[in-house]
């Protein structure tokens, strides 16, 4: 695969920009909107959930904004990779090129706007009054496993899209759930140990609270719980990738 995408390096990268371009394409505040997005969004959890939750959780502005900022990284680039295949089936069926690529341009597109608003995110932690530390540099490898993650379930949506159109309908209504249960606005901890450990069981939970012990607490996650982002992102590269390979002709016939 690396050698793939060292072939086909100028293409991933032409294929960025056109991803990244066509988003803001004939709006006043363009590239801005990645920022002001999940801002307006934090605004309205804050001024919604803050007099529920907020007197009971420290940095309460850091914490919604860390979670608000996976979960909304996560919902644009996998929406985004869902409809990779379909918006480009007039590329691939007259050219012959590695069908996964457009999923990874859209993903790695999704991932300029969020490392854009990370910046922002560590603007408002520092108004918010969070002590910085060198632990701030772990957070590369939550970063890079989200990224595989959001790629595998890319792969897994964009082929389920092909064969079935109301995936997207479907996608959907699931990503609403997943905000509810991701606990962006709420703690985890007012719940039993049991139920504190199927949070686990949601890989977008494991990189907001990754994002939240490292940033808030100032401390790095046990060794069990590091493998927990990299494991979620290996199975999902796993199940989209095997997904790819066996219907990557059947694609064809379908878009």
């Amino acid at each position: 695969m690396l050698q793939k995408l060292k072939e086909y390096q100028f293409l991933l990268e032409e294929l960025i920009k056109r991803d990244f371009k066509k988003k803001y394409k004939r709006t006043v505040l363009g590239v801005f909107w990645s920022v002001l997005s999940p801002l307006l969004t934090l605004f309205v959890m804050k001024l919604v959930f803050t007099g529920f939750f907020g007197n009971n959780i420290p940095f309460y502005t850091t914490y919604l904004f860390a979670g608000n900022l996976i979960f909304s990284y996560y919902r644009e680039s996998t929406t985004q990779g869902m409809s990779a295949l379909m918006n480009n089936a007039d590329i691939f069926s007259k050219v012959n090129v590695p069908k996964y690529m457009f999923v990874l341009s859209s993903n790695l597109s999704s991932m300029i706007n969020f490392l854009i608003t990370l910046v922002v995110f560590f603007v408002f932690a520092a108004i918010d009054g969070v002590t910085f530390s060198w632990r701030f540099l772990v957070l590369i490898y939550p970063v890079a496993c989200l990224l595989l993650f959001n790629i595998g379930v890319g792969l897994i949506l964009s082929a389920m899209f092909v064969f079935f159109r109301d995936t997207q309908y479907l996608y959907s209504v699931f990503t609403l759930l997943l905000m509810y249960v991701s606990a962006i606005f709420y703690q985890v901890t007012s719940f039993p140990l049991h139920i504190q450990r199927l949070f686990l069981m949601n890989p977008i939970y494991v990189y907001i609270k990754y994002f939240r012990v490292i940033v808030i607490d100032g401390n790095i996650p046990s060794l069990a719980f590091n493998l927990l982002p990299l494991f979620w992102a290996a199975a999902a590269l796993l199940i989209g990738g095997t997904i790819y390979k066996k219907n990557n002709q059947r694609f064809m016939y379908y878009v």
